[in-house]
């Protein structure tokens, strides 16, 4: 009987299971160096092209939790900088001395009340980072997703000082153009970025704006009557954003 040579084994790139191996290293990389999540490596990706974190900087971190963003912004601004965060949900790990949080939603927190948390001269932050994202149904996310970025930037006028940064998430669709527009009139620069360690499926972008031109109107007209006051409690252990972020 003559036997028949095997088939031969077809191999083929799949690029789905390559994507899965890289977020796995980032994944594997956080926890080795002691990041809480990857997406760390977001916040670091996006600094090191854009230098949007100033040494020795005030930073708000908005929907801080579980603390990975918080990590990162407290090792560039440094020693002599502060970071502080607010998230609905609690940060249980031990943060760096330059880190103070607060629990609660940022969109009912009074503006005022977190900048008289600040010290010294300087009546703002020099940077606003958010990673929040709304709570997600698969119907709407994306103009849900941008609406909770123009609640970041209704409020900027009375937190982020004039030449400061921002870097805001927001989920890419049809409220994205809009939202984009809006900061370029804000902004000496706006322009959208994608992190290697963003998985490649995740509608997720990140709006990286820099120098910050404030309108002209003093703040104190822009106030709304009858906003909530500020949640007490400024501490160094802990502070969510709507929905969760993915950190």
């Amino acid at each position: 009987m003559v036997r028949a040579d095997p088939m031969p084994l077809a191999f083929s790139y799949d690029a789905s299971m390559a994507k899965r191996v890289l977020h796995d290293k980032y994944f594997r990389q956080a926890k080795r160096e002691g990041y809480l999540a990857r997406s760390a490596y977001k916040l670091m990706e996006i600094d090191d092209k854009r230098r949007v974190i100033q040494r020795a900087g005030r930073v708000l971190d908005l929907g801080c939790a579980p603390g990975s963003w918080l990590q990162v912004l407290s090792e560039r601004v440094g020693e002599k900088g502060t970071v502080f965060g607010v998230d609905l949900k609690g940060v249980s790990h031990e943060m760096p001395a330059n880190v103070r949080t607060v629990r609660g939603d940022f969109t009912e927190l009074d503006p005022a009340g977190l900048i008289e948390s600040l010290d010294g001269a300087q009546p703002r932050f020099d940077g606003v980072f958010s990673d929040m994202a709304p709570d997600t149904s698969g119907h709407g996310d994306d103009f849900m997703s941008a609406r909770l970025c123009g609640e970041i930037v209704d409020r900027l006028p009375m937190l982020l000082r004039k030449g400061g940064h921002c870097v805001m998430k927001v989920l890419e669709g049809g409220g994205t153009p809009e939202l984009i527009k809006r900061c370029k009139g804000c902004f000496e620069e706006a322009k959208p970025l994608k992190p290697r360690a963003t998985r490649e499926i995740s509608k997720e972008i990140f709006l990286v704006c820099k120098r910050y031109r404030p309108p002209s109107v003093p703040a104190r007209e822009r106030r709304q009557a009858g906003q909530p006051a500020p949640v007490p409690g400024w501490n160094t252990g802990g502070a969510s954003r709507p929905g969760g972020g993915g950190r």
